[in-house]
């Protein structure tokens, strides 16, 4: 009984004991303060292609403003079909296999609840993006995180793997290209993985929101791999390769029985992704891989400056492979994450992510989102070698 109103707790215990999103509270305070550089939340600082925005526009003048199929526009589950296809050696049948999503939070959401039964065990890869353990919980399931280290440029191990596997385990839950760290997995690595997963029968929530972010080789998938297709939930979407945030468009791709439940929750909860943003997401598709390779080459310009950049200021950085984030080490500094930012913020005015909020493997390390233009790092990192030359 709550103490203050004398009545039940209106909130269910779950949710009570969800903590607010890190990212969240250091952004905040920046938004307060005048003079921030922040390289704080992770969102292209580009717009979304003008042909896109066109084609959103056009859809509106002719009347597209009702509901589509509970799956998306079957028009554009083909093209993803076929974008997957020619991109990543991945395929998933667009009328049964795959679904469109508001977003590809809600395609993370929508598969831990179709497929974790209260005290499922999940393994989830550290770092990892902050919502994969309030979801988890969210849906009745019990995270266990799974640890990488910087010396193994925070790639997972199989002995990492088969050390927290129980009878009460059900899937894994990973993000590669990886938030926060821009770590990636080769073919390779995974393959050590395969052998591993089927034995215990795993499923896979494959987060790869980042694919198309990658720099020197192209993603590997891991639902491309042989056997793998069979057990992996593929979630990705329009965010992070088209500049597409706030048109909150994703997608979720996995064999049949699972989609269909994913598919009843969808219904019930979110009926279908706005038919505008689908339109959209059509139109980029079919026309704006041009515009998304600009995109990708300047994140990998503003990569290569941002580690040299803080290797030179003192703190040692492994280069990232994908998406468009930086994860230095703070060793040389003697501070804490969260003590560094904070008195990065007050001192320099530059907003940057204590890494712990992504896991216990996050420790002694900063996120830094470059998708910020090359002056903004310049200054950043200005601002950033003076506060750490004055800790020394």
């Amino acid at each position: 009984m709550s103490q203050q109103t004398g009545v039940r707790n209106r909130l269910s215990a779950t949710v009570a004991s969800l903590k607010p999103s890190g990212i969240r509270r250091f952004f905040d305070l920046a938004a307060s303060m005048e003079g921030v550089i922040s390289l704080g939340v992770g969102e292209p600082d580009f717009v979304t292609p003008w042909r896109v925005r066109e084609a959103c526009i056009a859809s509106l003048e002719r009347g597209y403003t009702s509901y589509t199929s509970n799956a998306g526009l079957i028009e554009l589950r083909r093209e993803i079909h076929k974008y997957l296809e020619e991109r990543f050696a991945v395929s998933y049948h667009p009328e049964t296999e795959m679904l469109i999503t508001v977003g590809a939070s809600e395609a993370i959401d929508i598969a831990l609840r179709a497929i974790v039964d209260p005290g499922d065990e999940v393994l989830v890869v550290e770092p990892c993006y902050v919502s994969y353990e309030p979801v988890i919980r969210l849906a009745g399931g019990v995270p266990v995180f799974l640890h990488t280290r910087a010396e193994q440029s925070f790639k997972l191990t199989p002995e990492e793997l088969e050390a927290h596997i129980t009878p009460r385990t059900k899937a894994i839950i990973f993000c590669y290209p990886n938030n926060p760290t821009g770590s990636t997995m080769s073919a390779e690595e995974w393959k050590r993985l395969l052998p591993i997963l089927v034995k215990h029968d795993l499923l896979v929530i494959s987060d790869e929101i980042y694919a198309e972010l990658s720099y020197g080789r192209r993603h590997e998938s891991i639902a491309a791999l042989p056997g793998m297709k069979d057990r992996t939930i593929l979630i990705s979407g329009f965010s992070k390769a088209f500049a597409m945030t706030g048109w909150r468009l994703g997608y979720v791709c996995a064999p049949a029985d699972l989609l269909g439940g994913m598919l009843k929750i969808h219904q019930y909860t979110m009926l279908c992704a706005p038919v505008m943003a689908q339109m959209a997401a059509l139109e980029a598709l079919r026309h704006g891989q041009a515009d998304m390779e600009q995109m990708v080459e300047s994140y990998r310009q503003r990569r290569n400056f941002v580690v040299q950049g803080f290797q030179e200021i003192g703190l040692a950085c492994h280069e990232p492979e994908g998406a468009f984030y930086a994860f230095p080490s703070l060793a040389s500094t003697g501070l804490d994450a969260s003590e560094f930012a904070e008195r990065l913020l007050m001192e320099e005015k530059v907003a940057v992510v204590p890494g712990d909020v992504f896991g216990d493997s996050g420790r002694g390390h900063i996120r830094c989102s470059y998708a910020t233009s090359l002056d903004q790092l310049r200054k950043a990192l200005e601002r950033m070698g003076r506060f750490v030359q004055r800790l020394s």
